[in-house]
């Protein structure tokens, strides 16, 4: 079977240089000197360069973890692994990545004068460095976690109060995603906050239930909101006889249905195990939920779409968020069957982040970039190869969950990886976002 072709598609805003610009010679950005001040041309170039570093830490810091225990040499703790691996892959490289896209996009949906980088700047600062101080003491010091997470809680709160008075001060007659884009943000304020203020207070399992509000109330509801405006009009932009099919009950209920994982998560943490009646009410409501997402896998075209690279990568992302709700399922059946004795472990939420979440984070932001650098709208090999290595670390992520008795050999795998991948996106588009546009335009 050949390749998926690569061919251009439409961007949030027009990429191609005017007509009028065909005969002028093009700056070549690969040959002008990499500047920090071009990161503050837009938003973007800013927060997805802020992202990428951050999620390159995060990804070395949790291999090395990994590989220090391998070696029977496990890192020194001051907070549980277990805690500060919820808390730091769910709340932070993904927030910088919403900030760059939010900043773009949203003053578009919201017909609003574009932002300025250098507006959003010290708030993105609080948020990239507030991280490294985390890791840290997560190692070191509660107090330093602690003072680390309340950095990141004051720049996103910052950022959310923008994109909230900016909702505010719209007119535009279409305001829903934006609506429940601001509701998941605030929900992100909250329980930030919460992290930190129990970080300090030692309360890890507050953090742990901070860190499970953040990926059902915060993080997930906005990808969802994203991908349900955002994967049927690009869909229907390149292949012809598809149609922009996104009803508001699709949006409502799969909002809906994430949202209501958020207390049965924190309250699996307090009351384990959970009466058997409310594990069958759950794989009752995820497995209906899930065929529901495959569905609207193959209605919004995912077959027509594998023949366009970028479009394929943004299709492929939304299976598993439907693989995400078919292991719960079966999993919270599982448990209910056996009385709490069997389940599929934590399959299903590593099919949630590091499949849905993170192949997602991947296409979209790649499209971003490179339509908003001047360059043309196609997944070429580069990029093609570090979004299924994504795919080939969030597989066996969820093996490794799925047979843990099996060596540290998976884990570590999909450790290398998932840090491949982050690394390798992180060196090549942040040398884009650091030079001028390739049609030679401002932003």
């Amino acid at each position: 079977m050949s390749p998926p072709r690569s061919i251009p598609i439409p961007v949030l805003a027009s990429s191609a240089p005017p007509a009028a610009d065909a005969g002028r010679q093009l700056p070549q950005p690969h040959k002008s000197p990499w500047r920090p001040s071009w990161l503050l041309a837009a938003p973007h170039r800013l927060a997805f360069f802020s992202g990428s570093l951050v999620l390159s830490l995060c990804a070395l810091w949790w291999g090395a973890v990994l590989a220090a225990r391998a070696m029977g040499s496990p890192l020194a703790w001051a907070v549980a692994p277990t805690t500060a691996h919820a808390v730091t892959m769910v709340t932070s490289f993904m927030p910088l990545f919403m900030v760059g896209f939010l900043f773009t996009a949203g003053p578009k949906w919201l017909m609003q004068p574009e932002v300025a980088a250098r507006s959003v700047l010290p708030p993105v600062i609080c948020i990239a460095l507030g991280w490294p101080l985390a890791i840290s003491g997560f190692h070191l010091s509660q107090a330093l976690a602690a003072t680390g997470m309340g950095f990141v809680s004051l720049g996103w709160s910052v950022l959310t109060w923008r994109f909230v008075d900016m909702l505010r001060r719209s007119r535009a007659p279409d305001r829903e995603h934006a609506m429940l884009v601001a509701c998941a943000a605030l929900v992100g304020v909250v329980a930030l906050w919460l992290a930190t203020l129990c970080l300090a207070n030692r309360q890890e399992l507050a953090v742990r239930s901070a860190a499970q509000l953040a990926l059902w109330g915060f993080v997930a509801p906005m990808f969802v909101t994203v991908s349900h405006r955002m994967l049927p009009f690009f869909t229907a932009s390149a292949i012809a006889r598809q149609d922009a099919w996104r009803p508001s009950w699709v949006l409502w209920t799969l909002t809906g249905l994430l949202w209501l994982q958020a207390p049965l998560a924190i309250a699996e943490l307090w009351w384990w195990p959970l009466p058997i009646w409310l594990r069958w009410l759950q794989a009752t409501v995820e497995l209906p939920a899930a065929a529901l997402l495959f569905w609207l896998v193959t209605h919004w075209g995912l077959l027509a779409a594998m023949r366009v690279r970028l479009l394929a990568m943004l299709h492929l992302g939304f299976v598993w968020l439907g693989v995400a709700f078919a292991l719960a399922g079966v999993s919270h059946g599982l448990q209910a069957w056996s009385a709490g004795t069997l389940s599929l472990g934590l399959a299903p939420t590593h099919a949630l982040t590091m499949g849905y979440l993170v192949t997602t984070l991947i296409a979209m932001t790649t499209r971003v970039a490179s339509g908003h650098s001047g360059r043309a709208l196609v997944a070429d090999n580069p990029v093609w190869v570090m979004y299924w290595l994504a795919h080939c670390a969030a597989f066996l992520r969820v093996l490794a969950a799925l047979w843990p008795t099996a060596d540290m050999t998976l884990l570590l795998t999909a450790a290398a990886a998932w840090a491949a991948a982050c690394i390798a996106w992180t060196c090549r588009y942040g040398n884009w976002f650091g030079r001028i546009r390739a049609d030679g335009k401002p932003g």
